[in-house]
């Protein structure tokens, strides 16, 4: 196995450590780890940043200190694993609000004067992590895991980090029996680095 540069985003906006969340990016995080793989942690919960009011304040605004440093570890980074609770059917807000500071012109892609935007981060790959209350089968079936989608066509895809794996975790507050199978999937997909 090669070892590989891995950044978790762990974009849980509370920083409360009981959270699911929390516990299934720490899992991955360990195995990782002790699988060899290089890892670095982003916690968007404890990040200081505005969220952006403008076009001209994403195009041109100072870009704080936090986010600078997410900027740093997702270019350091081979492999992506983002962590999210669904909240209200999408990201949480302050996920969503890191994503539009991070993935800023210049930085994640570069504009042209003809044809689409240069993906500056091609050569990623990710795993997305999304928490909820309902089953699984019901937000890929009547919802279409919309959100999902979203994140991977017009975040992640735009950019150039693809492809991605998707892992849905439903009835995150079911049995324990059900919570512990996911930290053991965790465990195997960090060791693994994917």
């Amino acid at each position: 196995m090669v070892a590989r540069r891995i950044t978790l985003i762990d974009g849980h906006p509370d920083p409360d450590p009981g959270r699911f969340v929390h516990a299934l990016a720490d899992t991955y995080a360990a195995a990782a780890l002790a699988a060899g793989h290089d890892v670095r942690r982003i916690a968007v919960a404890g990040l200081a940043f505005d969220l952006l009011e403008s076009r001209k304040e994403w195009e041109e605004g100072a870009l704080p200190p936090a986010i600078a440093e997410a900027q740093d570890d997702i270019a350091w980074a081979e492999h992506l694993v983002i962590f999210y609770p669904l909240w209200l059917g999408d990201l949480p807000a302050r996920l969503k609000g890191f994503f539009e500071q991070v993935m800023r012109p210049g930085f994640a892609f570069a504009p042209k004067a003809k044809g689409l935007p240069e993906k500056r981060l091609k050569g990623r790959t990710a795993h997305i992590v999304v928490t909820m209350g309902m089953p699984a089968l019901f937000y890929r079936l009547y919802f279409g895991a919309h959100s999902l989608r979203s994140l991977e066509r017009n975040i992640l895809g735009f950019v150039g980090i693809a492809p991605t794996e998707r892992s849905i975790v439903g009835n995150v507050e079911g049995d324990a029996e059900h919570r512990t199978k996911w930290l053991e999937a965790m465990t195997q997909f960090g060791a693994a680095g994917r």
